[in-house]
Order: structure tokens, then C-alpha cells, then sequence
């Protein structure tokens, strides 16, 4: 199946949906959620964007976000991966957490801002987790009941942009009799706007799409998990996951070898690939730098790193 479109624009607003892997919970305590949006702060410093509303669920989450870069998948890749090595580290687990890709839709906000925040803040409601959405602890709706940001959404940019007063944003959320769903008018799985916008933003991907280094911008931004850099090298060795990782004899090598490959093609820090091997971060970075060296002076090692490297590359 091919991947679904990735529109990346300076100043976009967007839908992000990512779920568990086979619809599996994602936060199993409120530590969980503490943690994802601790993570989600983090990464509004490191990729200067906006959130304008969020809805953590069990095994889902929702965000509307506005990007100042073109830079989402490198938002996402942080987010998602980081979030992974933790929920990981803490149950001692690996493997995938969340299923496939993200999904995105590029939104165009002036005709459906309101209507998208109200949608994602009614979620815990439709779920019946709760009667009323300010009855959830785990969204940006309480936030916008106080008019004051709670850490992670941007309050300033959401009163520039709803079509009320926030005084009066309760009674346009819980007062609908028929909240429509918005995405039911999703174009091709990836944009909701006009017909005006759509096209617009189809000209610019096909101008992308016929660019001659299209293909060498897409492997770079695409998100590589993690898990899968780890479950090819394990493969490639002939060991299990858990020797790659944690191994003190023949896998050494193995070990080695994932670490300089996270390093090389993931967003993690020499911090969150120790929490991964059960290192300090300043061992992790030696361990990369000395199968550098290795790579240089055994052809083997480049060949294997080679050979491993073509299992993920995109």
C-alpha cells in the first residue's frame, strides 16, 4: 500500500492522529500522559510551533497543530520516538507502540477552526468516558474554559482565531445538539478546505512530486522507529532482540552497531538511546564513535552496516 501524502508548508495547520499498534493502550497511568505531554512541550521549544488543541486518549491522541517551518515529520519523529523509548524503558518491553504512520490532514483554518477544536475536545464525551468534556483531565479544554494555557496549548493563538469569544466557547462545545464530524469532507485522506485551498496545495505537492530531489527529501524527513533499526540488526545476527541490546559476549558488535545506526538515522539523544541499552549517555557516544572506526577499517562491518541499513531505508 503506498504511503499516504505528506503536504509540509511554513505556517500550516494541522490534524495529527496516531494510534496504538493494533489499537493497543498507549497510556496506562497518569504518568503516561504527563510524560506525552511533557514531551509535546519539549518539542514545541526544539521545532517552534503551535498547538492549538489536543485530546489524549487510551490509545490514540489528537492534535491540532500550526507549523512555523516546514518541518512536521521532524516534529512527529521526535514526539512519537520519544514517547516510544520511554513506554518502553518503563514496562522493559520493545517493539512497535504505535501503529504505522501518523496521519495527517492539512487543514485550512479559517473555515474550520472552531468546528476542529470542538470535535477534538468532545472526544472523551463520544467515547462515553465522561458526561462533559471539562470532566477530562487529559485535553486543552479546560484550558480554554480558563483562558489560560496549560503548558502545551497556545491560548493567545486560539482566541486570535475562534469565531467566538472563549467566554462563550462552553455553550458552542456543549451546547450542539449535532456536532458534525468535520473529516467526513477530508479530500484524498490528507486535506479539509475549499475547493480553493485543495487545489492550491495540489499544485504545490505536484510540484514537489516533479522536483528532481522529491525522493532524497522524503527518505530524509520520513520517520524511521526506532524498533525496526534494532529488529534489523537482531535478524541480521541471528539473535534475539534482547541480546542486541543487552548483550556482553558475541552481540557486542550488534549492540554497537544499533547504537551508531540511531544515532545516524533517528532524532534520539545519546540519553534516550542509553535508556534503550541500559547506558549512561557519555558511553553511548564512545560506543558510536568507536565502531566509526571500525566501519573504516574492516570492510565487513561496512558491508553488514550497509546490508542492515537497506531493510529500512525508505
Amino acid at each position: 500500500m503506498a504511503r499516504p501524502y505528506r503536504i509540509q508548508v511554513e505556517g500550516g495547520f494541522y490534524h495529527i492522529n496516531s494510534r496504538g499498534d493494533d489499537r493497543k493502550d498507549i497510556y496506562k497511568s497518569e504518568r503516561d500522559y504527563e510524560k506525552f505531554l511533557e514531551y509535546l512541550a519539549t518539542a514545541k521549544g526544539k521545532y517552534k510551533f503551535f498547538v492549538h488543541a489536543y485530546c489524549l486518549m487510551t490509545n490514540h491522541y489528537h492534535l491540532f497543530i500550526e507549523t512555523t517551518q516546514t518541518n512536521l515529520s521532524r516534529i512527529m519523529q521526535y514526539l512519537n520516538t520519544s514517547y516510544t523509548v520511554y513506554y518502553n524503558h518503563k514496562r522493559n518491553r520493545s517493539g512497535h507502540l504505535f501503529q504505522g504512520r501518523y496521519k495527517s490532514i492539512l487543514v485550512e483554518q479559517d473555515a474550520y477552526y472552531s468546528e476542529l477544536t470542538r470535535y477534538i475536545h468532545l472526544n472523551p464525551v463520544r467515547a462515553k468516558i465522561v458526561k462533559k468534556p471539562s470532566d477530562y483531565r487529559w485535553s486543552s479544554y479546560n484550558a480554554y474554559l480558563k483562558a489560560k494555557s496549560d503548558g502545551c496549548v497556545d491560548i493567545d493563538q486560539a482566541k486570535q482565531r475562534l469565531t467566538m469569544r472563549l467566554s462563550n466557547y462552553r455553550s458552542f462545545v456543549e451546547g450542539a445538539q449535532d456536532c458534525p464530524d468535520p473529516f467526513k469532507k477530508v479530500y484524498a485522506g490528507f486535506m479539509l478546505g475549499s475547493v480553493k485551498f485543495i487545489k492550491g496545495n495540489l499544485n504545490q505537492l505536484q510540484t514537489e512530486v516533479n522536483s528532481k530531489d522529491f525522493a532524497h527529501k522524503r527518505a530524509i524527513k520520513n520517520a524511521i522507529d526506532p524498533e525496526t533499526i534494532i529488529d534489523a540488526v537482531a535478524d541480521y545476527y541471528k539473535i534475539d532482540v534482547e541480546q542486541a541490546r543487552y548483550g556482553r559476549k558475541r552481540p557486542l558488535t550488534a549492540k554497537a552497531m544499533a547504537i551508531y545506526l540511531l544515532r545516524r538515522k533517528t532524532g534520539l539523544t545519546n540519553f534516550q538511546i542509553g535508556e534503550m541499552f541500559g547506558m549512561k549517555h557519555s558511553t553511548v557516544s564512545m560506543a558510536a564513535l568507536g565502531f566509526e572506526k571500525k566501519i573504516v577499517q574492516d570492510k565487513r562491518i561496512k558491508a553488514a552496516v550497509d546490508q542492515i541499513s537497506w531493510n529500512f531505508e525508505v
